[in-house]
Parts: C-alpha cells; sequence; structure tokens
C-alpha cells in the first residue's frame, strides 16, 4: 500500500498497521513521519524499541528476523526499526527483508519500520521492495521544491498560529524567507520555529521577518560574508574561529559563503546579457553594505574564477554533510575556511588600502 506523505496523518487515525517502510532523502520529513507513528505507536502500548542498522556486507540479518518474536519481561509490543542507508540490502538481505515483511502480517505484538534513502525505479521493482508494499505501507518522502518551497512555509506558518500578509506584500515575504533557505529544509523548519518564539500568533510582516532571518538565523555568518567579500583575510580566519567555538552549524556557513558566490555568478551573466549592474543586483535581491561589496567586487571576477568558486562550494556542500571529496580536508571546518580564502582572496586583489574594519 503506497501512501503520500500528507495522507499519514489521516492514517494513522484509522488505525496502525504493522508494518512501515519509508524511503527519501530530506531527513526533516523522514524524522516527522516517523515521530508521527512512533506517537501513535506509544499510546497503544508500544513500549519498547529496537534498532538495526545495515552497514557493511557481514550484516547479520538472523538478528532483525529474531527481534520480532524476542519481546523482553518488560513489554508486550515493541518497534522493530531497521535503516538501510545505501538502499541496496544484497542478495541475503533481499530474502531477509522478504520474510519480514510476511512476518508482519496479524503481527499485533511488532511494529516494523523500514528506513531507505531515495530508490530509483529499478530498485523499486526488486521483490523485496515489493513485499515492503504488498505487506505493509509505504511513503515515499519528495524534496520540497524551490517553487513550492514558499507556500510550504506559509503552511508552517499556519501550523503555528502564525501568517504573512494578503496579496502581494505576504508573498515577498515568504520569496524572501524561501530565498535565505533554500535547499536546507531543516534550516527552514528552524528558523519558522524561532519566529514563534520571537513573535505572538497573528500577521508577521516583511521587516519582522527579514530582521529575525538575519539577526537569529545568519547574524554573525552575515558579518563573515562582509568580511570575506571585503578581502579581509585575518578578519575571516578570527571570524571563522569564533563561529566554530559557539558551536555554529557547519551548514549555515557553507550556505552563506557558497550563496555569495552563486549571487556573484548571477549577477555577472546577467550583465553579461547586457542588464546595468544596478538592475541585475536588484533582481538578486543584494542590498545594503552588500550591494556595495558586489559593486566593488564583480568588475575584477572573472567567469573562470566563478566557475572554480562554483565547483569549490559544490565540493565542500559534500564534506559539510560527512562526503569524502579528493583533495580537500575531511573536517568540514578546514574545508570552510579553504574556500573562504579561496573567494576572499578574489575580492582581495588590487583591493583599495581603506578596507571595512
Amino acid at each position: 500500500m503506497q501512501l503520500a506523505p500528507n495522507q499519514l496523518a489521516a492514517h494513522l487515525q484509522k488505525g496502525l498497521k504493522s508494518l512501515y517502510t519509508l524511503h527519501g532523502d530530506e531527513p526533516l520529513l523522514i524524522q516527522e513521519a516517523l515521530d508521527a507513528i512512533r506517537a501513535v505507536a506509544r499510546t497503544q502500548g508500544f513500549t519498547e524499541r529496537t534498532s538495526h542498522t545495515v552497514a557493511g556486507a557481514h550484516f547479520d540479518w538472523s538478528e532483525v528476523l529474531a527481534a520480532g518474536g524476542s519481546l523482553s519481561l518488560f513489554a508486550d509490543k515493541q518497534i522493530v526499526e531497521l535503516r538501510i542507508p545505501s538502499g541496496k540490502p544484497g542478495k541475503e538481505g533481499s530474502v531477509a527483508i522478504q520474510h519480514l515483511a510476511e512476518q508482519s502480517r496479524g503481527n499485533d505484538s511488532t511494529l516494523t519500520l523500514v528506513m531507505l534513502p531515495r530508490l530509483d525505479k529499478m530498485t523499486k521493482s526488486g521483490a523485496w521492495f515489493a513485499a515492503l508494499e504488498s505487506f505493509g505501507v509505504t511513503l515515499q518522502v519528495e524534496p520540497v521544491e524551490r517553487n513550492a518551497l514558499p507556500q510550504w512555509i506559509a503552511q508552517r506558518l499556519a501550523g503555528q498560529g502564525q501568517r504573512v500578509a494578503a496579496g502581494e506584500e505576504g508573498q515577498r515575504t515568504l520569496q524572501f524567507f524561501a530565498d535565505r533557505v533554500e535547499g536546507n529544509l531543516l534550516a527552514a523548519h528552524q528558523e519558522i520555529q524561532k519566529l514563534a518564539l520571537l513573535f505572538a500568533p497573528g500577521e508577521l510582516t516583511f521587516d519582522q521577518v527579514e530582521s529575525a532571518v538575519l539577526n537569529v538565523a545568519r547574524y554573525d555568518v552575515f558579518k563573515l560574508s562582509e568580511a570575506v567579500l571585503a578581502g579581509q583575510t585575518a578578519r575571516v580566519q578570527r571570524m571563522l574561529d569564533g563561529l566554530k567555538a559557539e558551536g555554529e552549524a557547519e551548514v549555515l556557513v557553507h550556505y552563506t559563503l557558497s550563496e555569495d558566490i552563486r549571487a556573484l555568478k548571477r549577477v555577472k551573466d546577467a550583465m553579461a546579457q547586457g542588464r546595468p549592474m544596478p538592475m541585475a543586483l536588484r533582481e538578486q535581491r543584494v542590498w545594503g553594505v552588500k550591494e556595495r561589496l558586489f559593486e566593488r567586487v564583480l568588475p575584477r571576477l572573472s567567469d573562470i574564477a566563478l566557475a572554480n568558486l562554483l565547483q569549490a562550494a559544490h565540493q565542500v556542500d559534500g564534506i559539510v554533510k560527512g562526503l569524502k571529496q579528493a583533495d580537500w580536508p575531511t573536517d568540514g571546518w578546514q574545508a570552510l575556511h579553504r574556500l573562504a580564502m579561496q573567494l576572499c582572496s578574489q575580492c582581495a586583489v588590487q583591493a583599495p588600502a581603506q578596507r571595512l574594519r
């Protein structure tokens, strides 16, 4: 049985099934779906939980198969969770999952949750996945695309009793919000929660959203952005060290640096197509101090330099999410330092003697 994520709440109200499979690459939405299922399970007496992660070819599948029939003395219902990060259980795992799915049929004492990454068409056509669909409920969790992000934000705000103004002003507010959190749904969720802490229920103005996003989520990082674009190498080093010591999220620092690089590239491309720089900056919502920094930096940035910076930003994106990249440090903060210094050095070329302090 296939189910869309937005159908889960209504489904759970009708009754809990014994097997659920969640697959997708959006951690926030996967976690929220899992939390919803677990919450209902707790109300029905599922007080014990075991977790198994398939890692490597020598994973012991017998432990998972035995878990369903091994209740402790302190619980009569249990949750068995199975995570397969690769999305490929292998030959032995395929057989084991089919048995696991069959065991779940009519099993009121064990709730089985299977978590998978985004799967391709061929994988979903396999016998083991077909068994999961046949004997249980599957949820395919898709990422929120950029064009759907403003509406997603509006729905989340409504859930906590907040809303933006009607008409063009409200759309401008939502677009501004979406621009700041695009590509990082977890950050968007956190920013929405912060608005609930900062402002009372009701209508939010553009100024309130703008000030909250900058001051709460990106205040220090925004200042780092200014220092990088101003070519202030020593100051950038101090700020990176400070952000790390304060526990700032690596992904937020990376997002700010990469957004500057992408914005520089978009403005440069627009200028190459004949748009005046002021118009191109407005189209990319670059204003204030950053607008003046862009005006100084853009004439000295070549297309090759920007292409190299974009490639570097892409590689660091993987590093801060736990991936390894050839010829790059494995530590996220070291990679961020290298990316920041690459951009900083480009911005510092022939920089005026008078700099921001």
